[in-house]
């Protein structure tokens, strides 16, 4: 299906735009060269600051949604009309998650694709927001370690997928419920080495339950 291909194109070069590399370009920083390396939120936050942290939020969420609304739509309205808008909403979505984790603007060196996931997620399947959020905020507050709440978030999608959504689920969209989770577990392998020898920064501000407890 050349629409499908289309979707996969046009949300891989969409995802390609990062955010915290575009923004690092507009101040004469690579967030690459900063803090973990990763060209992420939660790195631009640590190295940068909340207020380039919120920037490189907003694209990295926005383009994610842009992809799964978006794309299909163009090819509704331009090029097939009996088109299958979920089924390419799904196909752009993904590919902007692999675009931000291998941008082609930045020599294939991007982010984890956790916000641009949650971007696509929130367009396609908005049921699954709320518990997504839910995981990643008790595990933050619990153990105040980014990287293990994102792959616990990516890893709820599944179940929340199939057993909160519409009793007719989509098979593409229980195919990107998979395909993200395994992504995110993918792209945060440091990450989980790192807790499994003990040497995993934490995110001391946000852990609650520690300060709670002294």
């Amino acid at each position: 299906m050349l629409e499908a291909l289309f979707a996969a194109v046009a949300g891989y070069l969409l995802g390609s735009l990062s955010g915290s590399l575009l923004l690092g370009k507009l101040k004469g920083v690579d967030i690459r060269q900063m803090g973990s390396g990763n060209a992420g939120g939660t790195n631009a936050l640590r190295s940068v600051g909340w207020l380039f942290a919120l920037g490189v939020v907003v694209i990295d969420l926005g383009k994610g949604a842009l992809a799964a609304a978006l794309v299909p739509l163009l090819v509704l309205l331009l090029w097939t009309p009996e088109a299958d808008p979920i089924l390419l909403g799904t196909i752009a979505g993904l590919a902007a998650v692999i675009g931000h984790v291998w941008p082609l603007y930045f020599r294939f060196r991007g982010g984890k694709g956790a916000g641009t996931a949650v971007g696509a997620v929130a367009v396609l399947a908005p049921w699954c927001i709320l518990p997504l959020l839910l995981v990643w905020v008790i595990t933050i507050i619990g153990t105040g370690y980014v990287g293990l709440a994102t792959v616990l978030a990516g890893l709820s999608l599944v179940p929340a997928m199939w057993l909160l959504g519409p009793e007719s689920l989509h098979p593409a969209l229980g195919a990107l419920a998979f395909a993200l989770a395994l992504l995110l577990v993918f792209t945060h392998r440091g990450n989980l080495n790192r807790l499994r020898s003990g040497t995993e920064n934490r995110f001391e501000k946000a852990r609650l339950l520690k300060r709670r407890r002294r």
